[in-house]
């Protein structure tokens, strides 16, 4: 293997080896567990830094006959995600080991996040597609554990699911994303779980996919895969709620990287689907999101709630960027990957420290914290001028780029497509109302109930105070992380070349405008904070009906109350019941199966029949019509050993003696067996019961409407006198299944559906065995 697969792989797979020692190393060290974290993320860091400037795609086999790969890429985008992840990571594992200190559990919380941050790093670096959706899903696993990390809190269990269900769904869309793409790459390119190369052949994947009808359901997937998981509307709401989790879980995953995983994708995915559908679906669900996310920021009353929201907001305007056609939207995505990583995270950590040293996180229970938390002050004023997008903060270039982006956009599309340029604006207005009540907490009046604030430990304020460096590098000399590492990265996301250009406005046109109207129009709201507050409260009380939390939470409990029912309907305790569902569900996959096929219905094939065959076939109806009829249980049994003779009978004249013997014994050891236990049944048949009668009588017309069309499917060829399925066994059975005996082949590698059929009798004979077992001491009347 080449070197550079080494060195990112070492980069990955790190923070796992250490995750599986973490617990072993807790007990030996106990809390300095948590320096341990911040060597292995510096360790990552440093072999991902060791790739900058580099660009190429490395693969080690793993599943060779499907073509899949450990494949790593290496470029702008992948190294800036990379970098964010396990830079931030350093100063995430470096503020836990003051902020977690005498908490429970830290063996289990360092293990959860160092498996977190390898998570993401595999998801920045995945060219292979399965590859992708394993690393995609880690994430939710590894966040599950950290949301939920207080698991004797009721609020934590339920928001630690709430997530889980929310991201988990996502990640299943993705994977079905991901294999519809595979299909539409399988026909175009060589290697369909390939990324890199689908990506490198975008043009006539691009046309496969849209010929084949699937660009836009594939299209789709990956948005609903970005929504889940980087809290778009209307799937916004679990990311407010896992703010029950500690901060440093708060900082590292709902800010910094868990939650641009879907914005990554995006970036990663655009040049594939670049056209007016991505436009609308993708640009328009993150537009809506930026204005959503800021008002519910202005409406929050605790400081991590506000930054939940914020967060989903700024996750709108990146989405909303990479989802508009111009080149501005690839650029504008890219830098505000990055200046909200650094404002966002910083904020994070200083709402930590706020609620560490004056034991609240209430808004309205907070102010004047300046004189206490000068350093902490300092940094929050950096962190949401940038936040707010003045000038000359980082937040202001990426959002004014974000601006050209929809200006362009509205220009050229005119009409509903002026929607763009305007929310932004509103959407930026309450962006600055909200970041600067945050910066209130220290500048505002200090409220009676505070009291003595002391102040921060040097290991809470340092990587706050790190992450303020970064965003006063950025603000003063935005051209050094341009060139550092936003114009690789944005050209991995564009469809064409680009430069990204970072620099004060010097003429008044379109996107300045918009600038200027949110700045001055947050400043001058500003002093009406609490009237507004109060009048978005009157409204969202009113839409409490249909907010997505209130929807969640009815469809659990109608899930819970489905579950029931259909648990009383069919675990009632009856054999009846229990083979009725199993086999209506053997016909189902098999229909199923069918459809999916494409079969279409299949045509009968009448050949000459002797009559000898006709005459027994037609004794074996007439017995099933009278065991259907009779009214004694000894009738029956004789009844139904008539017609299993009659089947013997016809095996024998149809050459099947194998399959003859095999019936004779079958139904004498079943007719011995009923007789034996007639003796403990009632003489005859309780009442009819005509609703029962009904049920089974649609079910055995099901049961011989799938047997009949299995039998005609496998209609005589009389060309050679083979069916269709013994031919394609004949023709293919020894090469695809790898053997060198056809029969052996068949029983082995081609007999799914008589698996299928082996497997309910089984099923059936395991359920009658159970009853029978809990039937001991009483008695079955139905």
């Amino acid at each position: 293997m080449e070197p550079q697969i080494w060195i990112l792989l070492g980069a990955v797979g790190l923070p796992f080896v250490a995750a599986v020692l973490t617990p072993l190393l807790y007990r030996v060290v106990g809390e300095r567990v948590g320096y341990f974290g911040v060597a292995v993320a510096a360790t990552s860091f440093g072999l991902i830094l060791t790739q900058v400037g580099k660009e190429g795609t490395v693969s080690t086999s793993w599943i060779p006959s499907l073509d899949i790969a450990v494949r790593f890429h290496v470029d702008g985008l992948a190294l800036l995600f990379a970098l964010l992840a396990s830079g931030i990571g350093i100063l995430i594992f470096t503020y836990a080991t003051t902020y977690m200190h005498g908490k429970p559990d830290l063996g289990r919380f360092y293990m959860a996040l160092l498996a977190f941050m390898g998570s993401i790093l595999g998801v920045a670096f995945a060219a292979d597609l399965i590859l992708l959706f394993l690393f995609w899903e880690l994430t939710s696993v590894c966040s599950f554990v950290l949301i939920g990390y207080h698991t004797d809190e009721a609020e934590s269990q339920y928001s630690a699911r709430m997530a889980m269900l929310i991201t988990v769904g996502g990640g299943l869309c993705l994977l079905l994303g991901a294999i519809l793409l595979s299909i539409g790459a399988a026909t175009a390119v060589d290697g369909a779980f390939n990324l890199s190369t689908i990506l490198e052949n975008r043009s006539t994947v691009t046309e496969t996919l849209q010929s084949n009808g699937l660009f836009t359901p594939t299209l789709l997937l990956f948005a609903i895969a970005t929504a889940a998981k980087s809290a778009q509307v209307p799937l916004y709401f679990w990311l407010p709620r896992a703010m029950v989790a500690p901060t440093p879980v708060s900082a590292f995953l709902h800010s910094a990287t868990m939650v641009k995983v879907g914005v990554y994708a995006l970036g990663r995915v655009r040049p594939l689907f670049h056209g007016p559908e991505w436009t609308l679906f993708v640009a328009s669900m993150g537009i809506v999101t930026m204005f959503v996310g800021a008002v519910l920021a202005v409406l929050a009353r605790d400081i991590k709630e506000l930054l939940a929201y914020s967060t989903a907001s700024h996750l709108g305007l990146m989405v909303a960027a990479f989802g508009f056609e111009s080149h501005y939207g690839a650029e504008a995505g890219v830098f505000h990957l990055l200046n909200h990583a650094l404002f966002k995270a910083a904020l994070f950590l200083v709402a930590g420290i706020v609620a560490h040293q004056a034991g609240t996180r209430h808004i309205d229970e907070l102010g004047g914290l300046w004189r206490e938390l000068p350093i902490t002050a300092g940094v929050t004023a950096l962190a949401t001028l940038s936040m707010a997008g003045i000038p000359p903060f980082a937040g202001f270039y990426s959002k004014e780029i974000m601006f050209e982006a929809a200006w362009e956009t509205a220009q050229a599309g005119g009409g509903l497509a002026w929607f763009y340029p305007i929310t932004a604006v509103v959407a930026s207005i309450f962006t600055v109302l909200y970041s600067l009540r945050f910066l209130w907490l220290f500048l505002g009046d200090r409220p009676d109930g505070v009291g003595t604030v002391s102040r921060a430990p040097a290991m809470l304020s340092m990587p706050a105070l790190v992450l303020a460096g970064g965003v006063v590098v950025v603000s003063v000399a935005p051209d050094l992380a341009i060139d550092f590492i936003i114009d690789d990265g944005a050209n991995a996301a564009a469809v064409e070349e680009v430069h990204v250009h970072a620099k004060l406005p010097t003429h008044v046109s379109g996107p300045v405008a918009m600038s200027a109207i949110a700045l001055f129009s947050g400043i001058a709201i500003f002093p009406f904070y609490s009237r507004l507050q109060a009048g978005l409260n009157r409204a969202d009380t009113l839409t409490d009906r249909i907010h997505p939390t209130t929807l969640y939470d009815k469809f659990l409990s109608d899930t819970v109350r489905i579950s029931r029912n259909v648990r009383s309907a069919v675990h009632n305790g009856l054999i009846r019941t229990y083979v009725w569902w199993v086999l209506l569900t053997a016909c189902v996959l098999t229909g199923l199966g069918y459809a999916t096929a494409g079969l279409g219905l299949p045509a009968p094939a009448f050949g000459e029949t002797p009559l000898t065959i006709v005459l027994v076939l037609g004794v074996a109806v007439v017995a099933a019509v009278a065991i259907s009829t009779t009214e004694t249980h000894v009738t029956g049994v004789l009844t139904l050993g008539i017609l299993g003779f009659m089947i013997a009978i016809f095996y024998i004249l149809a050459s099947g003696a194998d399959l003859a013997l095999t019936q004779l014994v079958v139904e004498t050891l079943l007719l011995i067996i009923f007789l034996l236990v007639l003796e403990e049944m009632p003489a005859f048949y309780s009442d009819t019961d005509w609703s029962r009668i009904s049920r089974d009588a649609v079910l055995s017309l099901v049961v011989g409407t799938t047997t009949t069309m299995s039998v005609l499917y496998t209609a005589r060829d009389e060309s050679d006198g083979l069916t269709q399925t013994a031919r394609y066994y004949k023709d293919h059975a020894v090469e695809g299944g790898g053997g060198s005996n056809i029969v052996n082949v068949i029983l082995t590698d081609f007999r799914a559906f008589d698996t299928l059929g082996e497997s309910i009798v089984i099923v059936i004979a395991a359920l009658s065995v159970l009853v029978l077992l809990t039937m001991r001491d009483r008695g079955e009347t139905q």
